[in-house]
């Protein structure tokens, strides 16, 4: 397998390959990774690699508060994680690919990424002015009936959609959905409103069909409550929210 030492962002969110990630970057260590970035020719990849967070922050203390009020702000790259980082972190992630950049004029970044590639976190190096990882690709394996799944999640997921526009008293407005069960498995895992927790294990799914197999368990459990709890509150299936760092 291929391994890279990466730039790591790590949120309270979920990044699968093929889907757009908005970024408002602030804080100065992520600052630090774009400026970085931002000496890459841009013919070529600005690619980072971005976790969930198991435990710790997104963003860093900035100010003494409780329960100790005289404590010091956190400062430094792996601030928020504790003393070993990576044990922070959820240990699959994904590449993200910074198709945009750009540089506000009080410091801080508008990005524009795209999930690309799964990969397996190795380990992480707090030394310099913003956390790297050393992380090993992880091939996508189809799996068995992939593509009987497939279509069996893509039915489902319509089933789901039209419970929830009617959960929210609007339709909900969708382009067509692909066809290839890899691009489904990943659509359906970003777009259903499910906690970190079962995204992530939808992105560890050891293949494709692993991963539609569980989505449809997951998506026929989801349109049952939906059944029963018709002002249920959901989130938007079409836009997602800028992630702060």
């Amino acid at each position: 397998m291929t391994t890279a030492r990466l730039p790591l962002f790590p949120l309270n969110a979920v990044l699968f390959p093929g889907l757009v990630l908005p970024l408002n970057v602030f804080e100065e260590r992520y600052r630090a990774m774009m400026r970085e970035l931002l000496t890459i020719d841009d013919t070529e990849p600005r690619r980072f690699a971005v976790v969930a967070i198991r435990d710790g922050r997104e963003v860093a203390p900035t100010a003494p508060g409780m329960p100790d009020p005289t404590a010091l702000p956190e400062k430094g790259p792996a601030a928020g994680f504790g003393a070993d980082p990576i044990q922070a972190f959820h240990r699959v992630g994904c590449i993200a690919d910074a198709a945009s950049i750009r540089e506000r004029s009080n410091g801080s970044f508008e990005v524009m990424a795209t999930g690309t590639t799964r990969v397996k976190l190795l380990s992480v190096d707090a030394s310099g002015p913003f956390l790297v990882a050393e992380v090993e690709e992880i091939a996508e394996e189809r799996g068995e009936d992939a593509g009987t799944l497939s279509e069996g999640v893509l039915r489902a997921f319509r089933n789901y959609q039209k419970r929830l526009a009617g959960a929210r008293e609007r339709s909900l407005t969708t382009s067509e959905l692909p066809d290839d069960p890899s691009v489904v498995s990943y659509l359906v895992a970003a777009a259903a409103v499910l906690d970190t927790p079962s995204k992530q294990r939808l992105l560890q799914a050891p293949d494709t069909a692993t991963r539609l197999r569980e989505e449809l368990a997951l998506l026929r459990a989801e349109t049952a409550v939906l059944r029963h709890l018709p002002s249920l509150p959901a989130v938007d299936l079409t836009q997602g929210p800028t992630n702060p760092n």
